[in-house]
């Protein structure tokens, strides 16, 4: 198989360096100074414990390359920018290529199942990071991430377990899985601190984060949404992941505040608390921190403001 990894940045930079390195073809697909460097220099990959450089073909668009019967396509961009790159992706290949998304929240795979006819699903499970053009580091001393994979909405199949495969021959460890997307909700309850930490650094928010999180199980019990336990979930983690510094230098945060970090002015709020938001909305069920930390981290991210600039009491200063 070709990997084509659509968003070379911390995720998806991080699983095509990994799966290069270990004799798999890919491909990547970047954009301005990040593709720039990559094309003259090759992508460098940073962990605890080594730093190569990769020389990863790169474009910029999927009509750059020409389409093989073996690619399966892994989306690895921000949910905001998913729409756009499904319409790019679908216009060069039709709708018969697999779509792998190793992204964030629930809302990518419906998004890809409307263009493509194979979605599959993975709850990533992954401390990556991305602040320099042409650079990733995977934080994990031990595995890179955990990625298990599924057809969406339910199910496996023999690419699933081939992708495991391969990805399990390239430092993480990957399992198909056929209720994939109970370990997407749990990872969603997880990524409502995103926001948080985006805005407030790396201080005590446990308590704010509590109150996002009850309002989205209030959110799953109404709407009847199944999700695997903490247990259940530290399981599968197990110490697969083990986060250690990088050159002496503790790892800053999260996807939304590596956003903030490079001044993007766009972030997926909207896809994360706002899912929960959405979900209260349609069976009445109040969401005040959640629509909170949406439009804190939207606003902060159209003001070009980095993060860690707020403290937890001016956050909570503005709650309805």
């Amino acid at each position: 198989m070709r990997y084509v990894i659509y968003g070379a940045g911390a995720i998806g930079g991080a699983v095509g360096a990994r799966l290069f390195q270990h004799g798999h073809e890919v491909v990547l697909i970047a954009r301005g100074a990040h593709l720039a460097a990559i094309q003259a220099n090759g992508l460098v990959l940073v962990t605890p414990n080594e730093r190569v450089t990769l020389p990863i073909p790169a474009v910029e668009l999927p009509s750059q390359l020409e389409p093989r019967p073996d690619d399966v396509v892994m989306m690895a961009m921000k949910t905001q920018d998913t729409e756009a790159a499904l319409a790019e992706l679908a216009a060069a290949y039709g709708d018969g290529v697999p779509v792998v998304c190793l992204q964030n929240g629930v809302e990518n795979e419906r998004l890809a199942l409307r263009r493509f006819q194979r979605v599959y699903a993975v709850p990533v499970m992954m401390p990556a990071t991305h602040l320099e053009p042409g650079v990733v580091q995977a934080d994990s001393a031990n595995m890179t991430g955990v990625l298990d994979i599924g057809v969406y909405p339910s199910g496996v199949d023999e690419l699933a377990t081939l992708i495991c495969a391969d990805l399990a021959e390239s430092r993480f460890s990957s399992m198909p899985d056929a209720n994939v997307m109970r370990r997407k909700y749990t990872k969603l309850l997880m990524n409502l601190g995103n926001a948080l930490q985006a805005a407030c650094g790396q201080v005590d928010t446990s308590s704010v984060a509590a109150m996002a999180r009850a309002e989205a199980l209030a959110c799953y019990r109404a709407a009847g949404i199944d999700f695997a336990s903490d247990e259940e979930d530290r399981a599968r983690r197990a110490d697969h992941i083990r986060i250690q510094p990088i050159a002496g230098q503790r790892r800053g945060g999260g996807s939304t505040w590596q956003s903030l970090a490079r001044g993007k002015t766009t972030v997926e709020a909207d896809w994360l608390n706002g899912e929960i938001c959405l979900l209260g909305r349609v069976h009445g069920v109040p969401t005040p921190v959640n629509a909170l930390l949406q439009r804190v981290a939207n606003r902060l991210a159209r003001a070009g403001t980095p993060p860690g600039s707020m403290t937890v009491e001016q956050l909570l200063a503005e709650l309805d």
